[in-house]
């Protein structure tokens, strides 16, 4: 049984590559990348592609933790 104070589900990382969105946060803003150049440089969100919302999610608002399914349609 899960505690009530956990959240239905966690997303935490690009389940693909093992990466951390933490770490991945911290590689664009140091090298200054958009969404393609991360992708490109770290392999996330190139595998099965399920990451990448939550990619553009956190490049847009730093956050690294998601508790929400997201889509591309999402903003």
């Amino acid at each position: 049984m899960m505690p009530d104070s956990c959240p239905p589900i966690c997303i935490d990382r690009c389940v693909c590559t093992r990466q951390a969105f933490t770490d991945l946060l911290a590689q664009a803003e140091r090298d200054g990348l958009n969404l393609d150049e991360l992708a490109l440089r770290t392999g996330a969100s190139t595998c099965c592609g399920m990451c990448r919302p939550y990619l553009s999610a956190m490049l847009r608002s730093g956050q690294t933790v998601f508790t929400q399914v997201l889509d591309e349609a999402d903003p």
